[in-house]
């Protein structure tokens, strides 16, 4: 039985992701304070290197080896090699949050506290499509339902949300889920 950490070794190396950075964090980076950055199963970095070309100090969280071997050695960037159903968030530690293309519901409270007064949230991934011609996952516990993101995150200002068609890397129709959101000061 193949173990997820080489399903997700053999998915990098047979289906490259990737390696420019998400639209919805070239738009919205901007609005976060330069610090301390989380990316959520940030593969083969694209995102973690845009964040580290800001300014930021990330620590990037991968299972995947080969994925994190493809991030560069830098001081801004801690690679973070593990297993994300075990992983543990630092409590108050991260002024921007990016979780895109990944979805484990469990985090949802994690990353609420992960974030400092302030910090903001960059979520980006599937919806449960119906109808033709659609990608869809095997398995649904890995897409969202329809405004189920946005739920999720009541008690932090929702700066973006969206949910709209898309296409994937390898040129399959999906749907997608956006959303930037910041966490409150206890002032305000």
């Amino acid at each position: 039985m193949t173990s997820d950490k080489e399903r997700w070794n053999h998915r990098h190396v047979d289906r490259p992701i990737s390696t420019t950075v998400a639209d919805i964090v070239e738009r919205f980076i901007a609005i976060a304070n330069i610090g301390k950055a989380l990316d959520i199963a940030a593969g083969i970095g694209r995102n973690t290197h845009y964040l580290a070309e800001k300014g930021f100090v990330v620590d990037a969280v991968d299972y995947s080896d080969v994925a994190l071997s493809k991030i560069k050695d830098i001081a801004t960037i801690n690679k973070i090699e593990a297993d994300l159903d075990t992983y543990s968030f630092n409590v108050n530690s991260y002024d921007l949050i990016v979780n895109c293309n990944y979805l484990d519901r469990r985090h949802f409270p994690l990353i609420k506290e992960a974030l400092v007064e302030g910090g903001v949230l960059i979520f980006e991934t599937f919806i449960k499509t119906e109808g033709e011609g659609y990608h869809q996952p095997s398995n649904l516990d890995f897409v969202l339902r329809t405004n189920e993101l946005l739920h999720a995150f009541i008690g932090l200002d929702i700066v973006y949300y969206e949910e709209k068609n898309d296409v994937n890397n390898l040129g399959e129709k999906v749907r997608i889920a956006s959303m930037v959101a910041r966490k409150k000061s206890v002032c305000s």
